[in-house]
């Protein structure tokens, strides 16, 4: 009776034995490294920025840079670059010294309107980017009965300028001054208080170049009555 004992419960020890083995033989041991995040180092250099951002149900007792199995991850979009601002490369500057062509149609007399070439030149201060004064000196000269004809005007005023695409300027001005003419004729005196009205527009073709056109209106008080004269100039302009 005592060694039947004995044989079973050798037998129940070795049965309880193998039913262990069996458990454990389902469980595969994986190595810790298996769930450590990658280094950014080892990403391809072409890889999407990417933040990974562990919920706070992650177990609080994780070691650094490793996640557990079941940690959700989220996953968020790199910031976008800031945008880049473009400098236009016409300046405006203070000082403009312009220098051109002229041609004016002078209405004398009625009846007397001789076409009269030369030159006009000016100088520009603004005070502000849109106000300034605005000194100007012109010379045209023409042939009337084979005799040489010259009229004279220098005068000064306000200018108003706007500053449009690419560095254009469109502007405006009134000029008051004195005038000369010559040659002396029995109608009058050779020299008469003159103003001029009128605007242009001014091309940039390098940051401190522009080709200047322009028209005005010249007024006179010649021969006592008054003469309104038309008056078209191109040139160019220097700023600086």
């Amino acid at each position: 009776m005592r060694y039947f004992a004995f044989l079973s419960g050798l037998v129940l020890l070795l049965s309880m034995s193998s039913g262990a083995q069996t458990t454990t033989s389902n469980f595969v041991l994986l190595p810790s490294s298996y769930f450590a995040v990658p280094a950014a180092s080892d990403a391809p250099a072409n890889a999407p920025a990417i933040a990974l951002t562990p919920f706070s149900s992650a177990p609080a007792n994780t070691p650094p840079g490793i996640l557990a199995a079941s940690t959700p991850l989220l996953l968020l979009p790199a910031p976008a670059a800031p945008p880049q601002d473009v400098t236009s490369v016409f300046e405006s500057y203070a000082w403009q010294l312009y220098g051109g062509y002229t041609f004016q149609r002078f209405y004398e007399l009625p009846g007397i309107t001789p076409n009269m070439n030369g030159f006009n030149m000016s100088v520009v201060y603004y005070w502000k980017d849109w106000f300034g004064v605005d000194g100007e000196f012109a010379a045209t000269h023409a042939t009337q009965d084979n005799v040489s004809s010259w009229f004279l005007f220098g005068g000064g005023g306000p200018r108003f300028r706007w500053s449009a695409k690419k560095g254009i300027e469109l502007w405006a001005h009134g000029l008051v001054g004195y005038s000369h003419f010559t040659p002396q004729t029995p109608a009058g005196n050779q020299h008469a208080f003159a103003y001029e009205l009128g605007g242009g527009v001014d091309l940039p073709f390098k940051p401190r170049w522009a080709i200047r056109l322009g028209g005005d209106a010249m007024c006179t008080t010649y021969f006592n009555t008054h003469q309104f004269s038309p008056v078209a100039h191109a040139g160019l302009v220097f700023r600086f």
